[in-house]
């Protein structure tokens, strides 16, 4: 006869995964009724939870790690509020753990899974290659959360809540494209990076090809080896870099609205106005390019939605569930008043 699962047990139920996974640990923020009706078919039906959900029971923690890489950035600063929200509604601690530009998520895992005995981890930010092989040692569940990397491509090793970032950096392009520009420069990651700054420039260049638009590499910008990736000063540095160019461009598409902060004062200090000489859009929507003088247009992640996700796929896993989904979503273009129009 083959195994109950989890799964098995919330369709007979009619509820979710993580319903059946709070009725089983007694979460006490479900209703007595529902704990009881699950409870009853769970026995009726023979369900018995993985070994891994018994030993988190035995080990009697309810620690949840949000391991961080790049904690200075506004985007995943955003998301930890949301985070320990969700958990602390599910009766879970929250734990926040930062990771150094130069350490190893994964190393870091095994190492903070093992002193905080952990219930759960939440990988947020940084970068993972090789998920079958870097995965292979940590037993405790978990979750990557706008990991750099093609999430696809993670298949059955991990569960992953992302973006595409090649369609939708072809999508903020695209954008400009309709609003009558043609000579559009970008602001991109390092030149060695093949995450994000990669799959980035590829959305860039796909969306010129489409629009019959000819690529030239002379007006992409990449951001400098000696500075801190993504931040103010690089943006301000690559900026000031392309004021200099002498290159004819109408609008910049900058990967990172943190960057574009300081592309911003780089265009300001060269003489130049936004978007009067030059068009700009960003990406990732921060609360603060809302208040950048003009105010930045952007591609908002919908932080909400994936936080949810993120915590709804862990909880299947700490209930016993071995699949593994890797979820996208796409960004909301936010219109505001960098941009100009000149397809009127």
């Amino acid at each position: 006869m083959p195994k109950i699962t989890i799964k098995e047990v919330a369709r007979l139920c009619n509820c979710s995964v993580s319903t059946v996974s709070r009725a089983i640990n007694n979460d006490p923020n479900i209703s007595a009724a529902t704990r009881d009706r699950i409870l009853q078919v769970a026995k009726a039906v023979n369900y018995v939870p993985n070994n891994s959900a018994r030993q988190l029971r035995v080990s009697e923690t309810n620690r949840i790690a949000l391991l961080i890489k790049g904690i200075r950035n506004p985007f995943f600063q955003s998301l930890i509020p949301l985070f320990e929200q969700h958990l602390r509604m599910r009766g879970e601690e929250f734990v926040l753990h930062s990771i150094n530009e130069g350490q190893d998520e994964v190393e870091t895992g095994l190492l903070v899974a093992k002193e905080k005995r952990l219930k759960g981890l939440v990988f947020l930010g940084g970068r993972i290659e090789y998920p079958d092989v870097a995965f292979r040692d940590l037993k405790t569940p978990f979750v990557l959360c706008s990991v750099a990397s093609n999430v696809p491509a993670y298949g059955q090793k991990c569960s992953a809540v992302s973006i595409d970032d090649e369609k939708e950096a072809f999508r903020a392009v695209d954008y400009l494209i309709k609003k009558g520009h043609r000579r559009i420069a970008i602001l991109t990651g390092k030149r060695a990076d093949n995450t994000v700054g990669f799959l980035r420039l590829a959305g860039y260049r796909r969306a010129l090809k489409e629009n019959n638009i000819e690529y030239d590499p002379d007006l992409v910008f990449y951001m400098r080896d000696e500075l801190p990736e993504y931040s103010e000063e690089n943006g301000y540095q690559v900026g000031l870099s392309m004021m200099r160019s002498g290159l004819d461009f109408t609008a910049i598409f900058v990967i990172s609205d943190r960057t574009a902060i300081g592309l911003f004062k780089a265009v300001y200090d060269s003489g130049k106005r936004i978007p009067d000489d030059y068009s700009v859009i960003g990406f990732d929507g921060i609360e603060m390019a809302e208040y950048m003088i003009p105010a930045l247009t952007t591609m908002v992640q919908p932080k909400e939605k994936m936080v949810a996700t993120c915590v709804e796929l862990l909880d299947r896993q700490i209930a016993g569930d071995d699949k593994k989904e890797q979820i996208l979503y796409e960004t909301v273009i936010t219109e505001r008043e960098s941009v100009k129009d000149l397809s009127q």
